[in-house]
């Protein structure tokens, strides 16, 4: 995007619980009401992210995280932030019938302007299982001191459910392809990486969503892993530049602090619909992808990324396990170039 100046029939998956088990505790200490934060205290200039996403309006960048109701920043250099309120304030009432385990604790948002209106899609879901859906609220603004700033609930966009879908409704992301139509790509574990259009509404999905990157070949509902070691995949961003469509993907495990090993891989496509092929040729929906960024001197892992142009600059922003804070899960904000068609992160 560039912008200007399970049980029930399905496995236990042993290692996504216990990932998950990390995203609790983060989401307990760090991103719950303002209320019970305790001890917590924002650090404006390398704060405690999950799954960032950004947009630029009038001056300002904002980012959006997991969080309660969805946590958002704004900054107007990329370098210090400010807390916002959360976007979803009173939480939404609807993702309690197809999530009922839905609290208000809210994952992996993201956001896109079309035409005059911002859309923030968001996660709601259930530790452990694929009971889980995505919903949509729309702006005017992302400026919260505008007195056009209210966000307007739309509802639901997909859900997911433990023997009915082969994959996880949470971590959407929105590309709009070359010929101005909307494409809605999501999943985590299960079969991986789906994507299906969207309607104008930008809320209606158009037939049945597709495997486009997966960590086991082949998969189907009757191929049932006891583990999810090699289904560990999530976090999809596809972007376009220079004639390719880009997509970027989570694999490994996050939220375990310095025993995280997430890591981001990328492939590309001349079609939004894939097939997506890594440098060696690999298709990313037969356990292809050429890795970007992983465990470094710094960081055990990086990943949920997402991939922006900037006033003519590309930028990645992902949360990333800091080895020399515990493994706290911080954001990792970086410029990238491009060479010979893929990305490579620069030193910050």
């Amino acid at each position: 995007m560039t912008v200007k100046d399970g049980t029930h029939g399905f496995p236990s998956y042993e290692h996504h619980e216990q990932a998950c088990g990390g995203i609790a505790d983060f989401l307990t200490r760090v991103l719950a009401k303002p209320r019970e934060r305790g001890r917590y205290v924002f650090d404006s200039k390398y704060p405690d992210v999950h799954d960032p996403v950004m947009a630029y309006e009038d001056g300002k960048y904002y980012m959006f995280t997991t969080g309660y109701g969805v946590g958002m920043m704004s900054s107007p250099d990329m370098i210090e932030w400010k807390q916002e309120k959360a976007p979803l304030d009173p939480i939404p009432e609807w993702p309690k019938n197809p999530v009922p385990a839905y609290g208000g604790h809210t994952w992996a948002p993201d956001i896109i302007k079309v035409g005059d209106k911002w859309y923030l899609y968001y996660s709601c879901s259930t530790f452990y299982k694929n009971i889980s859906a995505i919903g949509v609220a729309v702006n005017n603004t992302l400026n919260p001191d505008s007195p056009d700033y209210k966000w307007e609930d739309l509802g639901m966009v997909i859900m997911s459910q433990p023997g009915v879908n082969d994959w996880n409704a949470i971590d959407p992301n929105i590309i709009i392809d070359k010929k101005g139509r909307p494409w809605f790509t999501f999943g985590s574990f299960w079969d991986g990486i789906q994507l299906v259009q969207l309607k104008k509404d930008m809320k209606t999905p158009v037939g049945e969503p597709k495997t486009i990157a997966r960590r086991r070949n082949p998969a189907s509902m009757a191929h049932l892993q006891p583990t999810a070691n090699n289904n560990a995949i999530e976090a999809p961003f596809i972007t376009y530049h220079d004639g390719y469509y880009y997509l970027f993907a989570s694999h490994d495990f996050c939220c375990k602090g310095l025993s995280s090993n997430y890591k981001t891989v990328v492939g590309r496509s001349k079609n939004v619909t894939g097939p997506y092929l890594d440098k060696e040729g690999k298709d990313m929906a037969a356990t292809g992808g050429t890795l970007l960024v992983g465990e470094s001197d710094k960081y055990s892992g990086v990943g949920h990324c997402s991939v922006y142009e900037f006033d003519g600059k590309w930028y990645i922003a992902a949360h990333a396990y800091d080895k020399s804070r515990n493994g706290a899960s911080k954001l990792f904000l970086r410029e990238i170039r491009w060479d010979d068609g893929w990305p490579v992160i620069l030193d910050k």
